[in-house]
């Protein structure tokens, strides 16, 4: 068994001759930091620290500005998940903020439609949205400010608009044909038929009068109150899943988060319903090949980390689902004996890589983000839509996008993931953290990426760890994806050779313009001298970090 020691602790500040080019500068602060997917809720998280608030105030504020100003990644009608980081108890929590199937989703209501596989959009799409619950119960247990305060930023940028960017607009005009056939979405979106311009502003007057009901009757609101019945209505007269008691019954849990070790760091990442196991199961087999002699971005490393992928991925699909509906063989998949087996099989199959069906969830639209506060408070969170734009049905008169989570359940009796009533579906979101040895704060991270996802966590990971880049030049580093059959793509920066490499060794690998397909990726580390946070924010996306 190969382990490499962490490297010495001084290359965290001499700058990586690795990456060509860092088109950020380094944002670092001694007392605390955010990053988010987008500047505006950055920006809401920073204003809440200076004024007093706590890491898990900030990140239910910034969760909320991104539900706004990132309307088709994510929102009120969406999931959420976090880990969060009690520095005075030394402790982490995980809280599962994912809805469950309604009351009629069955196999057979979906047969009784003439149907063999759910639909990836509409009604049938709709699994009952955790986010806002998740928020208001974080706030409860480890907050200081009250919801309301919370939504405040989020309802002035609903209310009174936000300038449109690039990249927002681009995202809209891209999804054109499935906004316009909704007549409420296309009200809000499109603008004389046509995505709004960067510089425009957008508001969403709908959305702030649902947020302002939540701010002054708490999550109850949305779970059984008129903007609950207003949902239910849509869901009774077309035929949806999801019944006024769904709504009534959710609520968010409290889990234990699982972890492994990875050179000398404890990674923590969210236990299923979600695919943290693969993540960890990743990091389990990475270890048992000397990545750092293969070099950064090699054929060797990039064929190995294909490889220990698709194994993971492999697990993941056969075992992921609800824990409470079908039993995961957690424990095993992430063991280092279970690696070890898996790790061989890797080596045995040598240049032959193995074929994976297409990816379950091979959507990024999905937002991240994490703060740690003056205290060593932290949260890493991810929440999403799943598609963009969801389900593509807004419930009229609300402003709120459903999601449509749902269409990642299975119709196959004999599958763990097969539908059934109040069930939670398998989720791609899982977010991260990492301790070191004694238990204090490493770093919180996470990305977006849909099945991306542990694999643009291991590639910052491994550039940190073992090849001795800052935290923005981490997350800047050329990257590669795994997803479906034998495909790999890879950004421009790694080498044709390399590429030509892969292709010779059975992979279908092509190069791709650098972009939201390789994540998101963020991160806050904490620096084991100076105690500085240095962020790293990912320029693929709009993501953006703050430190002082």
């Amino acid at each position: 068994m190969i382990r490499r020691a962490l490297l010495p602790l001084t290359l965290l500040l001499v700058p990586s001759l690795l990456v060509a080019q860092q088109g950020r500068p380094d944002v670092s602060g001694a007392t605390a930091a955010v990053t988010a997917s987008h500047p505006l809720a950055a920006a809401a998280g920073a204003d809440v620290l200076r004024r007093g608030g706590n890491a898990v105030d900030a990140a239910i504020t910034m969760a909320a500005v991104l539900a706004v100003v990132r309307p088709h990644m994510n929102g009120i009608g969406g999931d959420n998940f976090m880990l969060i980081h009690d520095a005075t108890a030394g402790a982490v929590h995980a809280l599962n903020g994912s809805g469950r199937a309604g009351s009629r989703a069955t196999p057979a209501s979906f047969r009784e439609r003439g149907l063999e596989a759910i639909p990836s959009s509409g009604v049938l799409s709709v699994s009952v949205p955790g986010a806002v619950r998740a928020w208001e119960d974080a706030l409860r247990r480890f907050g200081t400010i009250s919801l309301a305060d919370a939504l405040a930023p989020a309802i002035r940028h609903a209310e009174r608009g936000f300038a449109v960017s690039t990249r927002l607009s681009l995202d809209i005009d891209g999804e054109r044909a499935r906004i316009a056939r909704d007549t409420a979405m296309a009200r809000v979106f499109l603008h004389g038929g046509s995505a709004p311009a960067p510089g425009t502003v957008l508001r969403q007057p709908e959305l702030a009068r649902t947020l302002r009901a939540i701010a002054a009757g708490g999550a109850d609101e949305l779970y059984g109150g008129a903007t609950a019945r207003t949902v239910a209505a849509l869901m009774d007269r077309e035929q949806g899943l999801i019944t006024l008691d769904d709504l009534r019954s959710h609520r968010s849990t409290w889990q234990e988060p699982i972890e492994t070790s990875y050179h000398g760091l404890r990674i923590l990442a969210f236990p299923p319903n979600t695919q943290g196991v693969a993540l960890l199961a990743q990091l389990n087999i990475a270890e048992r090949f000397d990545l750092r002699a293969m070099g950064h971005n090699s054929a060797d490393y990039i064929h190995t980390l294909v490889g220990g992928a698709r194994l993971a991925y492999e697990d993941r699909d056969r075992y992921v689902a609800d824990p409470e509906f079908a039993d995961v063989p957690v424990a095993r998949l992430i063991s280092k004996e279970y690696a070890r087996e898996r790790a061989a099989l890797l080596r045995a199959r040598g240049r032959v890589t193995p074929e994976l069906e297409e990816g379950r969830d091979g959507s990024g639209d999905t937002v991240f983000l994490c703060v740690i506060d003056a205290d060593g408070n932290a949260v890493s969170m991810i929440q999403s839509l799943f598609a963009a734009f969801g389900s593509a049905r807004m419930v009229p008169g609300t402003g709120i996008v459903l999601h449509n989570r749902g269409a990642l359940y299975s119709l196959d009796a004999t599958h763990p993931n097969v539908v059934a009533p109040r069930k939670r579906p398998y989720h791609t979101l899982s977010p991260s953290m990492a301790l070191r040895a004694d238990g204090s704060l490493h770093a919180v991270l996470g990305t977006p990426g849909g099945d991306g996802q542990p694999q643009t966590v291991l590639q910052v990971l491994n550039n940190i760890l073992l090849f001795g880049m800052t935290p923005q030049q981490a997350v800047e580093a050329p990257r590669w994806r795994s997803s479906g059959t034998n495909r790999v793509a890879v950004e421009p920066g790694i080498a044709d050779s390399v590429r030509a490499a892969l292709v010779a060794a059975g992979h279908d690998a092509r190069t791709a313009p650098a972009g939201a397909e390789f994540g998101g990726a963020q991160i806050i580390l904490v620096h084991p001298e100076s105690r500085m946070r240095m962020t790293g924010a990912d320029p693929r996306r709009e993501a953006y970090g703050i430190a002082w």
